[in-house]
């Protein structure tokens, strides 16, 4: 049963050109929705511990502990909990002229979309230690400000410098597409083939593949790949054996799971996890 709540308060934590980041962390447990909402500031998204899917804009994003999702403003947003988790939040606040976090106006064209990010044993202490600093237990003083602005600006330099990783997949307007991927997305190895989704969500498969080529630009086995891949990563950020990430995904065995992720990537599995 998937229980849906409200973002927390967000007048508590709007960034300023006074206090530009701001930082929370909140534990939630799985089967748990954010609903979905925006704000005029940048946010980035990170899973401490645990497993999260944020869905912003037109992708959504698998978020695994030491990753997180950068949206940009006024992007409207879902995060949902896969696999109970600490989530913490950086709020970045912005203007047209350095739309990025911390990098120059020239540099600034990929933060204008949600990108998936590593996050250093630096930023995630960073960002948790901003958290204790202002929880509202204490009074806001001068001092415990300057300390805020001095973490969030090395926060935003380590944000700057966080390696990009290839974990979004595609989602499409249609609402009868997007409900099928929603499923495929909750539970990938249902279903092998796209006969078998098809069949579940009461269309033809030609329907459905012709939908994938209009609204996605791919067939539905591509698509359906990157949700695997992306559900394997996951997977093995939670140190997870190779068997049972294979298992997991609907593989007979793990040499049928190699095999596919080295068509996909040109890449053993325990290569592509690490380099990704």
């Amino acid at each position: 049963m998937r229980y849906s709540v409200p973002p927390q308060d967000p007048r508590r934590f709007v960034p300023t050109a006074a206090r530009p980041v701001r930082a929370k962390v909140r534990q939630l447990d799985p089967d748990t929705q954010i609903q979905p909402h925006s704000h005029p500031w940048a946010q980035v998204a990170m899973a401490v511990s645990g497993v999260a899917r944020i869905t912003a804009g037109q992708a959504t994003y698998l978020v695994p502990g030491g990753r997180a999702v950068w949206i940009p403003p006024g992007i409207e947003h879902v995060v949902s909990v896969v696999e109970k988790a600490e989530l913490c939040t950086l709020y970045v606040h912005q203007d047209d002229k350095a739309p990025g976090p911390g990098v120059s106006a020239a540099d600034c064209a990929p933060w204008r979309q949600c990108r998936v990010l590593e996050v250093s044993p630096l930023l995630r202490e960073l960002v948790l230690q901003m958290d204790i600093a202002m929880d509202g237990t204490a009074p806001v003083t001068p001092t415990l400000l300057a300390r805020e602005r001095r973490l969030g600006d090395l926060a935003l330099d380590e944000l700057s410098r966080a390696a990009p990783v290839r974990l979004g997949i595609e989602l499409p307007q249609d609402r009868r597409l997007r409900a099928l991927c929603e499923a495929v997305l909750s539970e990938p190895s249902r279903h092998a083939t796209l006969q078998g989704w098809a069949a579940e969500a009461g269309a033809s498969e030609r329907t459905v593949a012709r939908l994938f080529r209009q609204e996605l630009g791919t067939t539905f086995a591509a698509w359906r790949q990157q949700v695997l891949l992306a559900k394997a990563l996951a997977l093995a950020a939670r140190k997870r054996p190779m068997a049972h990430i294979a298992a997991e995904l609907g593989y007979a065995s793990a040499s049928a799971f190699t095999a596919m992720v080295r068509r996909s990537v040109g890449q053993p599995p325990r290569r592509f996890f690490n380099s990704a």
